[in-house]
């Protein structure tokens, strides 16, 4: 009977061991001397640099409503500024790096920032096509800032944001934040680069993460959340499951306890 009550014993220990605890669940804990409202590092500021794939959307105005036209869109066009137009609208880099813009014809985008394209598109215009008293107007953004997300979150799947800047915390609220037995001590990030693909982990229980270079997210970015081994075990996220499982459990044990000593 004695090895039947250390049994049940170990048996609870076990299933109570088993609880997510809290630590594991909060974000952005203070763990080490770092005040968690320090200035994110800047590395994390980095602009982005266009890559193959990306879509752009480049707007062209002019005081010249004639010249204006030439780069226009429809009407029906701009009143349909979903995922699907800026997909079939936008300018496309290839894999050679290039897009093709109506009158300039290519231009290589590959590895410079925004801005920079916006600058050399102004500059060809006005060097080749319009005069300064056209009071050209130039804009370049992405379309939209593509990511996927998978393993234990509640809305897995690619996902677009309409921001130029997207951090971390804001991609997982995007995917209606991380499951009880989703890790995130342990989330993959996997970037493509011009060099090739990147891995890195990150702890978004630690308020460090705000100084990473990954704190930012990119286009293209795939996430990952590992499980917890709580999942795997089985026996329960909450102390509630797992108190329902040692109930279970224990009526299972008393059973066999009766059933032997009879």
């Amino acid at each position: 009977m004695n090895k039947s009550f250390f049994s049940i014993v170990l048996l609870v220990g076990i299933v109570m061991s088993s609880c997510v605890p809290q630590k594991d669940l909060q974000y952005l804990q203070k763990k080490e001397d770092i005040a968690a409202t320090q200035s994110v590092n800047a590395i994390a500021h980095k602009p982005y640099r266009v890559q193959t794939n990306d879509v752009l959307v480049i707007n062209i105005k002019t005081a010249d409503q004639k010249l204006s036209n030439m780069f226009a869109k429809s009407e029906t066009q701009q009143a349909m500024q979903n995922e699907q137009s800026i997909y079939f609208d936008g300018f496309t880099v290839n894999d050679h790096g290039n897009i093709r813009i109506p009158v300039l014809g290519e231009i290589n985008v590959m590895g410079y920032m925004l801005e920079e394209i916006r600058m050399e598109i102004e500059k060809r215009l006005l060097e080749e096509y319009f005069k300064q008293e056209v009071n050209l107007f130039v804009s370049v953004k992405l379309g939209g800032l593509r990511y996927t997300i998978n393993g234990e979150v509640n809305e897995p799947g690619a996902k677009l944001l309409f921001q130029e800047k997207v951090t971390i915390m804001e991609a997982i609220a995007n995917a209606r934040d991380i499951t009880m037995v989703g890790d995130r001590k342990n989330v993959l990030i996997v970037r493509q680069l011009p060099q090739g693909t990147e891995m890195h982990t990150v702890d978004l229980t630690d308020a460090a993460v705000l100084q990473s270079p990954y704190y930012y997210i990119q286009p293209n970015d795939y996430i990952l959340v590992h499980p917890l081994k709580q999942k795997s075990w089985g026996t329960g996220a909450t102390g509630i499951q797992s108190l329902t499982t040692i109930v279970t459990l224990l009526s299972l044990v008393t059973s066999i306890i009766i059933l032997t000593t009879l």
